[in-house]
């Protein structure tokens, strides 16, 4: 004789299988989320949480370089003058904003729902703010264990970078973006790249004092009074700017040059999130010579 007793319990057996293999409501919704701004755009990739639209795409592939960007994404346009139409065609239910995008959000919450994070303001570092966004952002989309994750896994290279760079605690790094050949922005202690050179045990050759991370223009002569320190050039560079150095004499009569302290980084975003923090980290560790921590 049959046990239909069985059934039901056979049935929510099933069904939970089923549910189990569907997304959950929280990752659905994540794929309904826009951004405005790449910090957070860069976040989201890194949890796996693809926005529907986010501004100046191509762009971003070229400055911010990674996480890869993936083509479904709608591309808003400019950051500062988002494409309005395109984004309600995205249908978010959700748009993250920053507080460089303050002006901007009424029409944004017209569409959607607004979220602002604060990463970067004058005087403050910005990496607690950033793994702060990443926890909210997980928690929001059901991503916490991939945001916890993240941080841990940030965290863990930077230790390991730490412990390989001791050799060059010896000499501070500055670094700058060149303006022109003349002139160079510096990031300073509330800089992302500033405060990840806290977390490897090197020192920041610049300690005046920045104003929402950097400071510009500031005359390439100022470079002389840091004879020790290594000079980390991040993109962009001016055109034929580097060209134009190479032939200066007051450039080649600078310490660091003249010692052959200048490391030339790949592209990174300079106001990022956590991405950006392990690229400036990962790039300044494979451009530091590992035979030459005195040099």
């Amino acid at each position: 004789m049959t046990d239909r007793s069985a059934f039901p319990r056979r049935r929510e057996a099933l069904a939970m299988l089923a549910a189990a293999a569907l997304p959950s409501a929280a990752h659905a919704a994540e794929r309904r989320v826009a951004t405005v701004d790449w910090s957070v755009l860069e976040t989201l990739l890194a949890l796996g949480a693809a926005p529907v639209a986010a501004p100046e795409l191509l762009q971003f592939r070229e400055v911010a370089v990674e996480p890869a960007v993936p083509n479904t994404i709608t591309d808003l346009g400019l950051r500062g003058t988002v494409n309005f139409e395109l984004l309600l065609l995205s249908r978010p239910e959700l748009i993250y904003s920053s507080s460089f995008y303050v002006s901007s959000e009424p029409r944004l919450a017209r569409i959607a729902p607004v979220e602002r994070f604060s990463i970067y303001a004058p005087g403050r570092p910005p990496y607690e703010p950033a793994a702060a966004m990443m926890r909210s952002i997980g928690a929001r989309l059901g991503r916490s264990e991939e945001a916890e994750r993240y941080i841990a896994d940030t965290e863990a290279e930077f230790a390991g970078l730490r412990e390989r760079l001791k050799p060059h605690a010896v000499r501070p790094v500055i670094p700058i973006n060149l303006g022109d050949t003349r002139h160079f922005r510096v990031f300073g202690a509330d800089s992302m790249f500033g405060e990840v050179l806290k977390r490897l045990g090197l020192a920041n050759a610049w300690t005046e004092a920045t104003s929402y991370s950097a400071m510009a223009p500031v005359g390439i002569e100022a470079l002389a009074r840091m004879p020790d320190a290594w000079i980390a050039l991040i993109p962009p560079v001016p055109p034929g700017a580097l060209d134009v150095l190479a032939g200066s004499t007051f450039w080649n009569a600078l310490p660091s040059v003249r010692a052959e302290r200048v490391l030339q980084l790949a592209s990174i975003n300079p106001f990022g999130g956590l991405p950006a923090a392990r690229r400036f980290a990962r790039l300044l560790g494979e451009a530091l010579p590992a035979e030459r921590g005195h040099g």
